[in-house]
């Protein structure tokens, strides 16, 4: 079998941290857009609380008043359940109903003081996440995720980021131990028609969408959320495009805590996926840049572009806006 495979690799350190939800979820639920909180009638307070700090993030959330059978009453019509109620109602509820992983929906437990949130089922698939955005309202997520844990990026929210969706679930048990033992490196993309060989311990990842633009973007250190907005919305213009064309935002390792750009994707509703030196050096873009010469990077925002398009195409070079935002579009 030839070996030219026209393939690359894809370094991606984010997600959701910061990185926002997918507006379609994927077909393996990895994302939760549709909510139930199951609330007593005495917490219907806090219950309100919480859609009112959260709702906006979410295409349904629904306050449903607790009985004895509401779970099973209710399964399959969300993607994720929000217990405002003790951990162990809520396991023993829930227990009898679970069948696979892929397919269940996530479950969370938070208490009437919103101090804990804590994802029982479903972790990688809608738990975590909404337990990272109960922290908005003060709840600490008691994320317990073996990867998510030990503060790296498992296979699922890889897929969040890139905007895919995991085809062999099966698979990910060997992969994510590899998240956590560091030995799993780059996604490695390869583009068709080709066929593909792969064992039970290789992670497919599948694209949701074939025709958006990936965002390269540099910042200066603090950069506002508006600043980086206002920037993504004056390169799509030139292009006639808007941030609904948008798959994801590429940037490089080097601006994982940069707060003002994580907001703005969430903003947009678009992943952020982190490219490692190495991968930006393999992919730099036809316009000069002085980090090469001051810290041996290349230009972050073309390079990211490049190397995030799934045809490795710059279609915008990089512009710099408002003294803060470099911008490049790939395709």
């Amino acid at each position: 079998m030839s070996t030219d495979t026209n393939n690359s690799t894809t370094d991606e350190s984010s997600d959701s941290g910061g990185g926002g939800h997918c507006s379609t979820p994927d077909s393996d639920g990895e994302v939760a857009e549709e909510i139930a909180i199951i609330s007593f009638e005495r917490k219907m307070d806090t219950a309100a609380e919480i859609v009112e700090g959260i709702g906006d993030g979410y295409e349904t959330i629904d306050v449903i008043e607790y009985h004895g059978d509401v779970f099973a009453e209710h399964w399959g019509e969300y993607d994720c359940f929000v217990g405002l109620m003790a951990s162990g109602i809520a396991m023993r509820k829930t227990a009898p109903l679970l069948d696979d992983k892929w397919d269940d929906p996530a479950i969370v437990v938070v208490d009437e003081e919103l101090t804990w949130a804590i994802p029982i089922t479903g972790g990688h698939h809608g738990a975590n996440q909404v337990a990272g955005d109960l922290a908005e309202l003060g709840a600490v997520p008691a994320t317990t995720t073996a990867s998510e844990a030990a503060g790296k990026q498992g296979v699922e929210s890889k897929a969040k980021a890139l905007d895919t969706h995991v085809v062999n679930g099966d698979s990910t048990v060997a992969t994510n131990l590899a998240v956590l033992n560091e030995e799993l490196g780059p996604v490695a993309r390869l583009d068709g028609p080709r066929a593909v060989l792969v064992g039970d311990d290789v992670t497919v990842l599948k694209r949701n969408a074939d025709d958006g633009v990936v965002l390269g973007t540099g910042t200066v250190s603090g950069v506002d959320k508006q600043q980086v907005l206002d920037a993504w919305e004056a390169a799509l213009a030139d292009l006639d495009l808007t941030t609904d064309d948008v798959d994801f935002v590429a940037t490089a390792t080097r601006k994982e805590d940069e707060e003002g750009l994580y907001e703005a994707a969430q903003e947009i509703g678009v992943g952020v996926v982190l490219f490692e030196k190495e991968t930006l050096l393999d992919h730099e873009g036809p316009s000069p840049s002085r980090a090469k010469e001051l810290i041996g990077w290349p230009g972050i925002a073309e390079s990211s572009a490049i190397a995030g398009g799934r045809d490795q195409e710059l279609v915008r070079e990089k512009e710099r806006f408002d003294d803060a935002v470099t911008v490049a579009v790939g395709r």
